[in-house]
């Protein structure tokens, strides 16, 4: 689905962010990831229960800001644009939906849950930005994973997966296409636990 013509990204950096002395910002409009749609032909690890561990992330990317990296050595964040709590949450309860809704595992859950753990699922989120990117911009979502046994604390896997989606014109497209990169990232993180445990 597209969402209009790419126009320059610095057009909306910081937008809304300038006020009139003694006047208050408006608020930000506050975004959601959604819980991508797993395929269902998943090996069945019925007896295998998986923990979703908090993702961990520099300051930049832990927070509630989207981030904008025009240059390779700059950050900076989209104005009048959050996330509905601080990103790294925010993707640790989007990649529990999307194990729990795959069906693949005997029982999925996150700390503090009281759940047998078997694995756990340790992630590093390295990228989650909107970048100008051949003419227009582009949402790419990198996040490293180890599949961590629970049970003597030894590494099974590790990989690192990225993906990128174009984005549009404006906030709601941008945070759509970084929707979009991380529905394709955390599908093929739920596949590659599938295979490995």
């Amino acid at each position: 689905m597209g969402f209009g013509r790419a126009v320059p990204l610095v057009a909306f950096l910081l937008a809304g962010c300038a006020s009139l002395p003694g006047s208050s910002p408006p608020p930000a409009d506050t975004f959601e990831l959604s819980a991508p749609s797993v395929p269902a032909k998943l090996p069945r690890k019925r007896g295998v229960q998986i923990l979703i561990a908090e993702p961990t992330a520099l300051k930049a990317l832990d927070s509630q800001n989207v981030v904008v990296r025009p240059t390779p050595a700059s950050i900076q964040y989209l104005g009048g644009a959050q996330w509905s709590d601080r990103l790294p949450k925010v993707v640790q309860a989007r990649l529990f939906e999307a194990f729990e809704n795959s069906g693949a595992f005997g029982g999925v859950g996150m700390p503090g849950q009281g759940l047998a753990i078997d694995f756990q699922v340790v992630a590093v989120l390295r990228a989650f930005e909107i970048r100008p990117m051949g003419g227009g911009d582009t949402a790419v979502v990198t996040i490293s994973v180890k599949l961590l046994d629970d049970r003597n604390g030894t590494v099974r896997a590790a990989e690192v997966f990225e993906a990128s989606a174009p984005a549009g014109a404006g906030n709601p497209a941008f945070v759509a296409a970084l929707d979009r990169a991380f529905g394709e990232v955390a599908v093929e993180i739920v596949a590659w636990v599938a295979k490995r445990v």
